[in-house]
């Protein structure tokens, strides 16, 4: 199966849970249109807080489907945008891109792959326990962020429910992703 975008959504106010819609439009160096994280430096509450003149390294949030399958295998139904994610995919390993990679979204739109997204206790206002369950355990003991990646936009488009994503650049040197 090609990579594919299963799910979109986005929101206006600083809500966990984002609404689905069919299409979002990205904006070069700004995220969403028309959503609360979309903004050149962090719009992330938390992240204003401490310093609200950081470079937004968060304005789109992609999450894989195939996380979905493994949370309902452990009693949690989860859809598109509600962990809070703009992006929805199917068949492509997220959590294994190189930081730097560029995807192409739809036909015209490239965003580049800032770092893991750090999951936070809103997850459980979802479920409770649904935090834990994105989390897990790597051989060496190092933790495993499982809840997608963040990336920034490089060309605007827009991108609908059901584009494929297509491997637009890795860098040279493979550079693991870190939390953002």
């Amino acid at each position: 199966m090609s990579p594919t975008i299963i799910g979109l959504a986005r929101d206006a106010e600083h809500r966990f849970s984002k609404a689905p819609c069919a299409s979002i439009t990205l904006l070069p160096g700004l995220g969403v249109d028309g959503d609360a994280h979309a903004g050149r430096t962090v719009q992330h509450l938390s992240r204003m807080a401490k310093d609200p003149s950081i470079a937004n390294l968060r304005q789109v949030h992609l999450i894989h489907a195939e996380l979905f399958e493994e949370l309902a295998v452990k009693g949690f139904a989860v859809a598109p945008g509600q962990l809070g994610e703009n992006i929805t995919t199917r068949g492509l390993d997220l959590l294994g891109l190189s930081a730097g990679t560029r995807l192409r979204l739809g036909a015209e739109a490239v965003i580049e792959i800032t770092g893991l997204r750090n999951p936070c206790k809103q997850i459980d206002g979802v479920a409770k326990g649904l935090m834990a369950a994105t989390l897990d355990t790597a051989e060496d003991g190092s933790l495993v962020r499982k809840c997608g990646v963040m990336a920034t936009v490089v060309t605007g488009g827009a991108v609908h429910v059901g584009d494929g994503i297509v491997l637009e650049s890795v860098p040279l040197v493979f550079e693991v992703l870190g939390v953002v």
